[in-house]
C-alpha cells in the first residue's frame, strides 16, 4: 500500500499544484484560459482524490474480509 500511497500523493498534488498556479495567473491577468486550465486541473484532483479515498476505504475492507475467512 505504500506505493499506492506515493503515487497517489504524486498524482494529486501533481495536479493540485498547477491548478493553484494557473488560479495565480488567471487572478493576475484575467486571461479566460488561465481560468479553464485551473478549473480543469481542480476537477482532476478532486476525482483523483475522490478515487483514492474509494480504493484506499475498499482495500482495507477486502483485506480484513479476507483476514476474517481465510485465516
Amino acid at each position: 500500500m505504500t506505493a499506492f500511497y506515493w503515487v497517489m500523493g504524486l498524482l494529486i498534488v501533481g495536479t493540485f499544484a498547477p491548478s493553484v498556479f494557473y488560479l495565480l495567473l488567471y487572478a493576475a491577468t484575467g486571461e479566460d484560459g488561465c481560468a479553464r486550465r485551473a478549473r480543469a486541473l481542480w476537477n482532476f484532483s478532486r476525482v483523483l482524490t475522490g478515487l483514492g479515498v474509494n480504493i484506499l476505504i475498499w482495500g482495507h475492507v477486502v483485506a480484513g474480509l479476507w483476514q476474517i475467512w481465510f485465516r
